[in-house]
């Protein structure tokens, strides 16, 4: 089987764009357009970032067709540098990190469960750039790091945007 030129695999990505632009935009069809107390209804953000998508593939289109993407090697070069393997276990830290967001967020609340999941992440990300194992002292770190990021968002949601989210206690401030 012949190798795809530079040329296709790019407007590929552009048609991938327009594709996930159009899924997007269909989605948001089906959403109700009545304007909320904002005068902006809920299907609002997603045409926006359906059209936002769709300028990008026309963007990425007009690279492909007008030189192909600049200051990219090209891949299939003789002297093209190795493409370096996935950080599996980057990616393993980082979707449970999601999941356990997903499953404790009712449990322990929101500020915590996010906290858990900034530290999963920052550790998958430290061990894909570096592959070093990490100690204790950077588990409480990017925790407390994560608390410092959460604690605020919460406090904002619930206390200025009057949007309910799941808390440790029923006071609305943890």
């Amino acid at each position: 089987m012949p190798a795809l030129s530079d040329k296709t695999r790019q407007s590929a990505v552009a048609l991938g764009v327009l594709a996930l632009a159009a899924c997007l935009a269909w989605g948001a069809a089906d959403i109700s357009s009545e304007a909320g107390y904002a005068g902006v209804g809920p299907n609002f953000l997603p045409w926006l970032v359906a059209g936002g998508l769709a300028v990008v593939a026309v963007f990425l289109a007009l690279e492909a067709f007008t030189g192909g993407f600049r200051d990219m090697p090209d891949s299939l070069a003789p002297d093209a540098p190795p493409v370096s393997a996935p950080c599996w276990s980057g990616f393993v830290w980082m979707s449970g990190g999601l999941l356990l967001n997903a499953a404790l967020i009712t449990r322990i609340g929101f500020v915590f469960s996010c906290a858990l999941c900034f530290a999963c992440a920052a550790h998958g990300l430290r061990q894909a750039q570096s592959g070093a194992r990490q100690g204790l002292r950077s588990w409480w770190v990017d925790g407390a790091i994560g608390l410092l990021i959460a604690a605020p968002v919460y406090w904002m949601f619930t206390k200025f945007l009057a949007i309910s989210l799941p808390g440790l206690t029923q006071s609305g401030w943890l």
